[in-house]
């Protein structure tokens, strides 16, 4: 896990910084999609999904199913960060390899459910649920260049912009600061 802040969520199961309810299986499907998101470093300058074998380890550790297919997962993982990023999907081309995704819809005591074949299917179910919640707008990469970090943005107004204002925020504002005084 990187060194940035996540969130907590009060013991009542409401979120720490809102009022807003987010239920235990909505805070399953985050924790897990950020993990995924997480899966490259920019600080450390890591990647998990670059060996196969680091990747199937984080599959049975997230999810306890294997998935087989470490090109689709990082495929997957970079088009998902830069939609994020950019605040939009609509201008995200979807490659070729991605158009079929490991993601069933079947029904439990007559409501659906999507689920997860394998372990990408897992991540991807979870953030259609999360998107079907009306969540995803708050799922965010940080903007710091050497940071990057996905995370979940609990703020009432959904305005926060740094994945921690300890770390990433305060940078970014000693720096300009830093800037302002210079040019004087």
């Amino acid at each position: 896990m990187n060194s940035k802040a996540v969130a907590a969520v009060a013991p009542n199961g409401l979120s720490a910084a809102t009022s807003e309810p987010v239920g235990p299986d909505t805070e399953q499907d985050i924790d897990l999609l950020l993990a995924f998101l997480n899966t490259v470093d920019a600080e450390t300058g890591t990647d998990v999904l670059r060996e196969t074998e680091q990747w199937q380890q984080w599959c049975l550790r997230h999810t306890g199913q294997a998935s087989v297919d470490t090109a689709a997962a990082r495929e997957i993982r970079d088009l998902m960060r830069d939609s994020i990023s950019r605040g939009s999907v609509e201008s995200t081309a979807i490659p070729p390899g991605t158009a079929e995704w490991p993601v069933r819809i079947h029904l439990e005591e007559g409501v659906p459910v999507a689920s997860g074949g394998d372990a990408l299917g897992a991540v991807l179910a979870a953030a259609f649920r999360i998107a079907t919640v009306g969540r995803w707008h708050r799922i965010k990469i940080c903007p710091a260049t050497n940071c990057l970090w996905a995370f979940y943005d609990r703020s009432r107004n959904r305005s926060r912009t740094w994945c921690s204002m300890r770390v990433c925020g305060n940078r970014q504002k000693a720096r300009s600061w830093r800037e302002r005084h210079t040019a004087q």
